[in-house]
């Protein structure tokens, strides 16, 4: 089932997600959920709280669905490692039509469980650390416009603001 993307300003994008306890046949139908919409949206990530679900739990596919091996599914990720930067542009599914630069490890390593309940780990450099690292900021209640400072930022936050008020968001 396609699910409602949240969007900046709803307050579950903004709190830390709870930590998964056992994976039921509700955590599957979950990511099921969450699959389907990232691929409708479409995305190369999405993580739980923004289809308004407070659980730590993400999934990645850089392929978008043409390559059925690259879906990454993670539940109670954790960093093992991150090293270097990189400077790229990215945007969100919560802020629709807003991108910018931000600074993003060029390597990073992340351990969790799939699906199944096996612990994983996933290695990542170039885009996959930068989905990594952006998602796993999702379930510490950032978004990307939290890591911008200046202009750019309050440029994005005072165009959401005026779109909201318009209705329009």
């Amino acid at each position: 089932m396609i699910r409602p993307i949240l969007r900046l300003g709803d307050t579950l994008l903004q709190s830390p997600a709870e930590p998964v306890g056992t994976i039921t046949p509700d955590i599957e139908r979950l990511i099921d959920d969450m699959v389907e919409t990232m691929y409708a949206a479409p995305g190369i990530g999405l993580a739980a709280p923004q289809i308004g679900v407070s659980k730590r739990i993400f999934v990645i596919d850089l392929s978008v669905g043409r390559d059925l091996k690259a879906l990454i599914t993670m539940i109670n990720p954790e960093w093992v490692e991150r090293e270097g930067m990189q400077l790229e542009e990215e945007g969100c599914l919560s802020l629709p039509g807003f991108n910018a630069t931000v600074p993003r490890p060029a390597r990073a390593v992340v351990r969790g469980l799939d699906r199944h309940g096996e612990e994983h780990t996933v290695e990542g450099t170039g885009l996959l650390a930068r989905a990594l690292q952006h998602e796993m900021d999702h379930l510490d209640g950032r978004l990307f416009v939290d890591r911008l400072r200046g202009i750019k930022r309050d440029l994005i936050v005072r165009k959401v603001r005026k779109l909201a008020r318009a209705g329009k968001w």
